[in-house]
């Protein structure tokens, strides 16, 4: 059976949206290096206690401008160019390779019908996330 890329993304995006993952690519490392630069500042004018001042400003700063900059991981899934996606698909595949699917629905049937099943599917979606987009995973609100 030829692997359908576009129902593979439809289980990801079902997974993902379930699960209400969110995704940040760029902003985590900024909020992160806002944390670092005021505890840093902190020390310098503050001694030990600027430090800890420094850091728990800076570590509302981040969080200030990190928020709302979560993109919903199907909205993220969808906009991957196709090579991103072929590679994504690939990795997925592997998992769901003994299982005959006849369209989307079906796999996605599939695939939540079987709570071991899906766990390793979110596993690799969640592996790939990380580790190719090198983004950072929300979950819920």
């Amino acid at each position: 059976m030829p692997v359908r890329i576009n129902d593979v993304m439809a289980l990801l995006c079902h997974i993902s949206e379930q699960q209400q993952m969110k995704v940040a690519i760029k902003q985590s490392s900024k909020g992160a290096l806002m944390v670092g630069a005021a505890a840093f500042l902190g020390g310098l004018l503050g001694g030990p206690p600027g430090i800890a001042i420094g850091g728990a400003v800076g570590g509302l700063f981040g969080a200030w401008m990190t928020s709302g900059q979560f993109k919903p991981l199907p909205q993220i899934i969808m906009e991957m160019p196709m090579v991103q996606q072929q590679k994504l698909c690939d990795q997925v595949f592997a998992i769901l390779r003994s299982l005959a699917w006849t369209d989307a629905t079906q796999l996605i049937l599939l695939v939540t019908g079987n709570a071991a099943l899906q766990q390793k599917v979110t596993a690799a979606l969640i592996n790939y996330v990380t580790q190719e987009l090198r983004a950072e995973i929300q979950y819920g609100d």
